[in-house]
Protein backbone atom coordinates (compact mmCIF):
# COMPACT_ATOMS: atom_id res chain seq x y z
CA UNK A 1 0.00 0.00 0.00
CA UNK A 2 0.86 3.69 -1.12
CA UNK A 3 2.41 5.59 1.75
CA UNK A 4 0.40 8.81 2.34
CA UNK A 5 2.05 11.85 1.07
CA UNK A 6 2.98 14.31 3.93
CA UNK A 7 1.05 17.58 3.97
CA UNK A 8 3.89 20.57 2.53
CA UNK A 9 2.88 23.44 5.31
CA UNK A 10 0.27 21.61 7.73
CA UNK A 11 2.54 22.14 10.94
CA UNK A 12 3.22 26.02 9.82
CA UNK A 13 -0.41 26.48 9.22
CA UNK A 14 -2.16 29.57 10.95
CA UNK A 15 -5.28 28.60 11.14
CA UNK A 16 -8.10 25.69 10.17
CA UNK A 17 -8.84 26.87 6.98
CA UNK A 18 -5.20 27.20 5.50
CA UNK A 19 -4.78 23.35 6.86
CA UNK A 20 -8.00 22.48 4.86
CA UNK A 21 -7.16 24.28 1.47
CA UNK A 22 -3.30 21.99 1.89
CA UNK A 23 -5.12 19.08 3.42
CA UNK A 24 -7.51 18.85 0.52
CA UNK A 25 -5.08 20.08 -2.23
CA UNK A 26 -2.49 17.18 -1.03
CA UNK A 27 -5.05 14.32 -0.81
CA UNK A 28 -6.55 15.20 -4.18
CA UNK A 29 -3.25 14.68 -5.98
CA UNK A 30 -2.44 11.84 -4.22
CA UNK A 31 -5.50 10.37 -5.67
CA UNK A 32 -4.75 11.31 -8.76
CA UNK A 33 -1.09 10.02 -8.96
CA UNK A 34 -2.57 6.76 -8.21
CA UNK A 35 -4.11 6.95 -11.80
CA UNK A 36 -1.93 5.67 -14.03
CA UNK A 37 -1.72 1.72 -14.89
CA UNK A 38 -5.15 1.42 -12.45
CA UNK A 39 -7.02 -0.74 -15.13
CA UNK A 40 -4.17 -3.23 -15.14
CA UNK A 41 -5.74 -6.09 -14.16
CA UNK A 42 -2.53 -7.86 -13.81
CA UNK A 43 -0.95 -5.36 -11.17
CA UNK A 44 -4.13 -5.05 -8.35
CA UNK A 45 -2.54 -3.21 -6.11
CA UNK A 46 -2.50 0.15 -7.99
CA UNK A 47 -6.69 -0.33 -7.13
CA UNK A 48 -5.83 -0.48 -4.06
CA UNK A 49 -3.72 2.59 -3.09
CA UNK A 50 -5.99 5.18 -5.50
CA UNK A 51 -9.06 3.22 -3.33
CA UNK A 52 -7.14 4.14 -0.49
CA UNK A 53 -6.34 8.02 -1.80
CA UNK A 54 -9.89 8.47 -2.51
CA UNK A 55 -10.47 7.10 1.38
CA UNK A 56 -7.73 9.76 2.45
CA UNK A 57 -9.51 12.49 0.48
CA UNK A 58 -12.70 11.63 1.73
CA UNK A 59 -11.85 12.24 5.49
CA UNK A 60 -9.98 15.28 4.79
CA UNK A 61 -12.93 16.68 2.85
CA UNK A 62 -15.16 15.67 5.44
CA UNK A 63 -13.11 16.85 8.59
CA UNK A 64 -12.80 19.99 7.05
CA UNK A 65 -16.38 20.57 5.38
CA UNK A 66 -17.11 23.92 6.72
CA UNK A 67 -13.88 25.57 5.15
CA UNK A 68 -15.11 25.02 1.73
CA UNK A 69 -18.37 26.62 -0.17
CA UNK A 70 -21.26 24.06 0.92
CA UNK A 71 -22.92 23.05 -2.37
CA UNK A 72 -19.34 22.59 -4.40
CA UNK A 73 -18.02 20.77 -1.55
CA UNK A 74 -21.04 17.81 -1.44
CA UNK A 75 -21.42 17.83 -5.16
CA UNK A 76 -17.50 16.91 -5.04
CA UNK A 77 -17.64 14.63 -2.13
CA UNK A 78 -20.42 12.56 -3.84
CA UNK A 79 -17.76 12.48 -6.84
CA UNK A 80 -15.07 11.17 -4.59
CA UNK A 81 -17.46 8.70 -2.94
CA UNK A 82 -18.37 7.15 -5.96
CA UNK A 83 -14.80 7.14 -7.42
CA UNK A 84 -14.00 5.17 -3.78
CA UNK A 85 -17.12 2.77 -4.59
CA UNK A 86 -16.41 1.86 -8.11
CA UNK A 87 -12.63 1.04 -7.19
CA UNK A 88 -14.00 -0.91 -4.33
CA UNK A 89 -16.22 -2.78 -6.28
CA UNK A 90 -12.77 -3.73 -8.08
CA UNK A 91 -10.95 -4.62 -5.50
CA UNK A 92 -13.32 -6.85 -3.74
CA UNK A 93 -12.87 -8.97 -6.68
CA UNK A 94 -9.34 -9.05 -6.53
CA UNK A 95 -8.72 -9.91 -3.20
CA UNK A 96 -10.89 -12.56 -3.81
CA UNK A 97 -9.06 -13.79 -6.64
CA UNK A 98 -5.96 -13.63 -4.02
CA UNK A 99 -8.29 -15.86 -1.88
CA UNK A 100 -8.60 -18.68 -3.80
CA UNK A 101 -5.47 -19.25 -4.90
CA UNK A 102 -4.33 -19.34 -1.14
CA UNK A 103 -7.24 -22.04 -0.13
CA UNK A 104 -6.22 -23.86 -3.52
CA UNK A 105 -2.57 -24.90 -2.08
CA UNK A 106 -5.00 -26.91 0.86
CA UNK A 107 -7.20 -29.00 -1.53
CA UNK A 108 -6.78 -32.19 -2.98
CA UNK A 109 -7.21 -32.45 -6.82
CA UNK A 110 -10.56 -33.73 -6.66
CA UNK A 111 -11.71 -30.66 -5.04
CA UNK A 112 -9.71 -27.59 -7.21
CA UNK A 113 -12.32 -28.01 -9.93
CA UNK A 114 -14.86 -26.58 -8.10
CA UNK A 115 -12.84 -23.74 -6.70
CA UNK A 116 -11.10 -23.51 -10.38
CA UNK A 117 -15.24 -22.28 -11.53
CA UNK A 118 -15.49 -20.17 -8.97
CA UNK A 119 -12.42 -18.12 -9.69
CA UNK A 120 -13.75 -18.07 -13.31
CA UNK A 121 -17.05 -16.30 -12.16
CA UNK A 122 -14.77 -13.83 -10.09
CA UNK A 123 -12.46 -13.16 -13.18
CA UNK A 124 -15.75 -12.21 -14.70
CA UNK A 125 -16.95 -10.16 -12.15
CA UNK A 126 -13.74 -8.67 -11.72
CA UNK A 127 -13.73 -7.78 -15.76
CA UNK A 128 -16.91 -6.63 -15.57
CA UNK A 129 -16.01 -4.31 -12.52
CA UNK A 130 -13.24 -2.68 -14.27
CA UNK A 131 -15.34 -1.93 -17.47
CA UNK A 132 -17.23 0.27 -14.80
CA UNK A 133 -14.10 1.74 -13.29
CA UNK A 134 -13.30 2.42 -16.87
CA UNK A 135 -16.34 4.21 -18.09
CA UNK A 136 -16.72 6.04 -14.31
CA UNK A 137 -12.83 7.46 -14.87
CA UNK A 138 -13.37 8.89 -18.41
CA UNK A 139 -16.75 10.32 -16.67
CA UNK A 140 -13.89 11.94 -13.75
CA UNK A 141 -11.45 13.02 -16.65
CA UNK A 142 -14.28 14.57 -18.64
CA UNK A 143 -15.64 16.32 -15.77
CA UNK A 144 -12.35 17.66 -14.73
CA UNK A 145 -12.81 16.27 -11.04
CA UNK A 146 -9.11 16.34 -10.03
CA UNK A 147 -9.14 20.22 -11.20
CA UNK A 148 -12.37 21.22 -9.62
CA UNK A 149 -11.10 19.56 -6.67
CA UNK A 150 -8.09 21.94 -6.40
CA UNK A 151 -10.27 24.74 -7.80
CA UNK A 152 -12.55 23.74 -4.22
CA UNK A 153 -8.89 24.35 -2.35
CA UNK A 154 -8.49 27.35 -3.62
CA UNK A 155 -11.77 28.57 -3.02
CA UNK A 156 -11.18 27.80 0.52
CA UNK A 157 -8.28 30.12 0.95
CA UNK A 158 -10.67 32.96 -0.17
CA UNK A 159 -13.83 32.28 2.38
Amino acid sequence: MAKARAIPGLAEAKTFREAATRAVETRAEEVFEHREGVLDLSDVERVHDMRVATRRLRAAMEIFAECFPRKEHKRLLREVKQLADVLGERRDRDVAIAAIHGAAEDLTATERPGLKHFEEELRAEQQRANEELAALLEEVDQGGLRERLLALAVQGRSE
